[in-house]
């Protein structure tokens, strides 16, 4: 009878270490190998080309913060009631594409040739469809063009006079040049038409208020977020380079350098000098850096834009999210304008 017993006792405690085929589980096992429930989780930016603090005056700072904040409040209200992360990236990045302010959209800086050309891209995190289109001069929202290339063609990148002919057939809003066309960004080009003679000619410059806000140069917006059903979604917009040639194009149209999105690892959208983004693929070494080495965000992002960017001379940031929902900022520039929600769930609003 002991000896029966004792088998059985011993058939128990073996019972779990059975062949593949015969593997029990337990719904508890599941959920904890499974992935974590999410937050809702939001951050937006309006460029790493911030103007100095020398000539940031009240009035100014005022409202930049404002729009700032008006941004970041109505992209995590749409996921609050449910919308997705994509509606929550194209409803901020309107916001600020639709700024004087911001170098994106109706505040987007010119081109030596006195135009202004934009560009902008949306990446979905869980299918990794992706959008993006450049050059555009009469699209009034860049970001909903790039959504509509995802959404409603098999193409990823479109570009020009492409790209708005496209649009026309996606009833996407048209408007003339002139709804581009801003007095400080207008200043800031011919200081820096100036300031380019001068130099020609040997002359000693001297830089003016409009010319140190003409330094302005590396401005974009773009917005990460996750939304209730755990998914990640990340945008860019930019109206480029003051003073941009030969129809430069930045790394904001750009998949893996200005935007990112996977729901293994993180969302990033980036900003700055767009040429070192495109070498360094920044957005998305972020990303793998967290898939492949197992960084938390934060240094991820520090990683990238603080010792890899540094060190091959460019400068700019980027705002990050993984899957759970913390958060990453990184910058090397003087500041980045940038926007999130607090543990609170109130508004947090930075510059410098």
């Amino acid at each position: 009878m002991k000896r029966a017993l004792a088998g059985l006792i011993l058939s128990v405690i073996l019972l779990p270490v059975v062949g593949p085929a015969q593997k029990r589980t337990f719904p508890e096992l599941k959920q904890l190998s499974g992935p974590q429930s999410p937050r809702l989780g939001f951050i937006i930016h309006g460029g790493a080309g911030v103007l100095a603090k020398a000539v940031m005056t009240p009035e100014k700072e005022k409202a930049y913060r404002a729009d700032l904040e008006r941004a970041v409040l109505a992209g995590y209200k749409a996921l609050q009631d449910g919308k997705t992360s994509l509606d929550a990236v194209e409803i901020a990045i309107k916001i600020l594409e639709d700024s004087p302010l911001f170098n994106a959209g109706k505040g987007a800086v010119f081109t030596n040739e006195g135009k202004n050309e934009l560009d902008a891209s949306i990446m979905d995190g869980k299918t990794l469809g992706a959008g993006s289109v450049a050059g555009l001069r009469h699209i009034k929202n860049p970001i909903s063009l790039a959504r509509t290339v995802m959404e409603k063609s098999e193409h990823v990148m479109m570009i020009g006079e492409g790209a708005e002919k496209f649009a026309k057939t996606q009833k996407i809003e048209f408007v003339d040049e002139k709804y581009f066309w801003t007095q400080h960004r207008w200043d800031a080009l011919q200081n820096v038409l100036k300031e380019e003679k001068d130099k020609e000619k040997g002359k000693p410059g001297h830089m003016s208020t409009a010319g140190r806000e003409s330094q302005n140069r590396f401005g974009t917006v773009g917005a990460v977020a996750l939304d209730k059903e755990g998914n990640l979604a990340a945008g860019t917009s930019t109206g480029g380079m003051t003073n941009k040639r030969f129809g430069r194009v930045g790394d904001a149209p750009i998949i893996g350098a200005g935007t990112y999105a996977n729901n293994n690892s993180c969302a990033v959208s980036a900003t700055g000098w767009g040429e070192y983004f495109i070498r360094l693929g920044v957005a998305r070494d972020v990303c793998s850096l967290m898939e492949y080495r197992q960084m938390p965000i934060q240094k991820a992002a520090d990683t990238v834009i603080k010792e890899k960017l540094q060190k091959a001379g460019g400068d700019g940031g980027v705002i990050a999210m993984d899957k759970f929902g913390f958060i990453g900022i990184s910058f090397n520039s003087e500041g980045m304008y940038r926007a999130y929600i607090g543990s609170d769930g109130k508004p947090v609003v930075e510059i410098y």
